[in-house]
């Protein structure tokens, strides 16, 4: 079904065994994925808090741009305005208090990330900008990728759609514990990344974030499955004002004051979801009801019969 984005298939495609299929699409995703991830902690060396946060968090935009030609989707200007008030709330977070302590941006699983040293002398910036630009063009294409390849069509129901996101979440997974593994001891061989076993208090913390963003990542794509990349995409910018909200309660010296670009960025970010939120509904349900007209004269003409 998901590889024809049929809901009936012929006899012979259902013979046809999915593992293959199964296969290259998770090694695909699953490496477009880790590249656009691993950007994000390679430039967060190379250039500032505030460059990282807002150059990264474009990936809505540019999730919009692929879905247009990938999954047809038609260029609504209501659409194109929400995408942009949630990237003007980013900048806004980013750069509206100068000096300030920047909050956290999205990490490359899409959920609020560490916080990035604040470095207005960060070496290399022209080169951290870059890959990172090149690491929020290819999230906004993985997003793209996973609706394409790794969700069943349109017309499937939503509990089998939630429960596929999860078990593709689960295949990429696999592939990483399996393959993505194997440059971690070749790095620390050639000593140019020193890899340790967490113990104690770091080992709790790690777990703690490996489950809450298992559960980001597992609600992440499925959203994407039940609506668009565009929405999820912009859905996840709602993690940096709530980055901004845990900081309050965070004892010193982790503790960062909320500030008035935090609020007034925050307020954007969600006026935008909800703007998108709202135009997603209004064309989903103009296709249910086109779907419904075009079903209605078929029903009709038997009834004649």
């Amino acid at each position: 079904m998901i590889e024809h984005q049929q809901l009936n298939l012929p006899p012979h495609l259902q013979k046809k065994s999915p593992v293959p299929y199964f296969i290259r699409t998770t090694i695909f995703v699953t490496c477009a994925l880790t590249i656009a991830g691993g950007s994000w902690y390679v430039a967060v060396d190379l250039t500032t808090a505030s460059d990282l946060t807002a150059i990264y968090n474009c990936s809505a935009f540019f999730a919009y741009a692929f879905a247009i030609p990938l999954l047809h989707e038609k260029l609504r200007w209501s659409k194109v305005f929400a995408v942009g008030v949630a990237i003007v709330g980013v900048l806004v977070v980013a750069y509206g208090d100068k000096g300030a302590p920047k909050h956290g941006s999205k990490s490359g699983g899409g959920a609020g990330g560490p916080h990035a040293p604040e470095n207005d002398e960060a070496e290399n910036r022209a080169l951290g900008n870059l890959v990172i630009g090149v690491g929020s063009v290819l999230y906004g294409f993985y997003e793209v990728l996973y609706k394409k390849v790794a969700c069943p069509p349109d017309g499937c129901s939503p509990g089998r759609g939630m429960i596929f996101a999860n078990t593709f979440g689960s295949l990429m997974g696999t592939f990483t514990l399996l393959v993505l593994w194997i440059p971690i001891p070749i790095l620390h061989v050639l000593g140019w990344e020193t890899f340790e076993l967490p113990t104690g208090k770091t080992a709790g913390i790690l777990l703690v974030s490996v489950l809450a963003n298992a559960t980001f990542s597992g609600s992440f794509l499925v959203l994407i499955s039940l609506t668009s990349p565009v929405l999820s995409s912009v859905a996840a910018l709602l993690t940096i004002f709530l980055v901004a909200l845990c900081d309050q309660i965070l004892p010193p010296p982790l503790y960062q004051p909320l500030t008035g670009a935090a609020i007034a960025g925050g307020v954007l970010i969600i006026a935008a979801f909800l703007l998108l939120s709202w135009a997603t509904y209004r064309e989903m349900d103009e296709e249910r009801k086109k779907h419904a007209e075009e079903i209605a004269p078929e029903s009709d003409d038997d009834e004649d019969l």
